[in-house]
C-alpha cells in the first residue's frame, strides 16, 4: 500500500506521495487516485533534508496521467507538506518549471512563481508575436506562461460563462500547439478578479489554479487594469498576486485534510 497525505489550497485538492515509496506506474496511479478521491492530482515529492532551507523535488501528475511543469497551488501544498516534514519556514522546490522558493506563516504559503511570459515561443502559441485579445472561438484571448501555458480571457461576470462548453474549444485550439489551460476572470472591485479555470490535464474546471490566478494578474496588469498587488478570487477562495518584483508571488492558505493509503497500480505486461 502507498501513503499519501490529501492536502488543498484554496478547493485545488491534491494527494502528496512521499518519492521514497517505490511507485511503479505514477500516471496510471495518479490517475486512478484522483478517480476515486475526486482531487486534481498527486504530488509525488521527493525530500533532500540536507540542504538549508530543505528542498524537495516536485513532480505533478494530473487525473489523466500527465505531468504539469508547474501547479501554483500545488507548489503551496507541497511547500505545507515538506516544512511539516522538516519543522523550517522556508522550503525550496524543484519544479519541471524552474525551482521555486515558498515562505510559510501557519497555514498561508507564498510561492515564487517565475516571471510571466507573453513571449509566443514561451507559452507556446503558434504566432510571431503575442497573443493578445485574438479573437478565439468567441472570445478575445491573451496567452501567458506562468509555468504553464494559459489562454486568458475578460468577461463582464465569470458566472454567466458556461466554462465546460466554452473553454475546451480555446484549449484545443490549434493556435497552442501544447494546448492550454484557458481562464476567464472578471473584475471585483479595485486590483480584484474573480477567476474560473479549466485546466488542461484535469479536463474541466476546477475550484482553484493558481497559475491561472497569476496569468490573470499578468494580463491585468500588462493592460494597466491593476496594480502590482492583485487579488484574485476562484471559486474555492482568495488568493494575492505580487507582480512588484521580477518574479511573481502567489500567497493563500493551504488546509492538510486527511492521510490515507492506496494500492500501487501493477504494470501488466503482455506475453511476446
Amino acid at each position: 500500500m502507498i501513503p499519501y497525505e490529501r492536502y488543498h489550497g484554496t478547493g485545488n485538492d491534491f494527494a502528496i506521495v512521499d518519492a521514497s515509496n517505490y511507485v511503479p506506474d505514477r500516471g496510471a496511479f495518479a490517475q486512478r487516485l484522483c478517480a476515486s478521491l475526486g482531487i486534481d492530482g498527486v504530488l509525488f515529492l521527493a525530500l533532500e533534508e540536507r540542504f538549508e532551507p530543505p528542498r524537495a523535488v516536485m513532480t505533478l501528475r494530473q487525473p489523466d496521467g500527465s505531468t504539469a511543469d508547474m501547479c501554483g497551488n500545488g507548489a503551496r501544498c507541497a511547500a505545507r507538506w515538506v516544512a511539516e516534514q522538516t519543522g523550517s519556514d522556508a522550503v525550496m522546490l524543484d519544479t519541471q518549471a524552474g525551482t521555486r522558493r515558498a515562505d510559510l506563516d501557519g497555514e498561508v504559503v507564498t510561492v515564487e512563481m517565475g516571471e510571466p511570459s507573453f513571449d509566443p515561443a514561451d507559452v507556446p502559441v503558434d504566432r510571431d508575436e503575442p497573443m493578445e485579445r485574438e479573437a478565439l472561438a468567441g472570445y478575445e484571448v491573451t496567452a501567458v506562461d506562468t509555468g504553464v501555458p494559459h489562454a486568458v480571457v475578460f468577461v463582464d461576470d465569470v458566472d454567466d460563462v458556461d466554462v465546460e462548453a466554452d473553454a475546451p474549444e480555446i484549449r484545443h485550439h490549434e493556435a497552442f500547439p501544447e494546448g492550454a489551460n484557458v481562464t476567464f476572470a472578471s473584475p471585483d472591485g479595485e486590483d480584484a478578479f474573480r477567476q474560473r479555470t479549466f485546466e488542461r490535464g484535469v479536463e474541466g474546471e476546477t475550484d482553484s489554479c493558481g497559475t491561472g490566478a497569476v496569468a490573470v494578474a499578468a494580463v491585468a496588469h500588462r493592460e494597466g487594469r491593476c496594480g502590482d498587488l492583485v487579488s484574485v478570487s476562484p471559486p474555492g477562495g482568495e488568493l494575492v498576486v505580487d507582480l512588484s518584483a521580477d518574479r511573481a508571488t502567489l500567497r493563500g492558505p493551504t488546509v492538510h485534510e486527511v492521510d490515507g493509503e492506496a494500492e500501487p497500480v501493477t504494470i501488466r505486461h503482455s506475453d511476446d
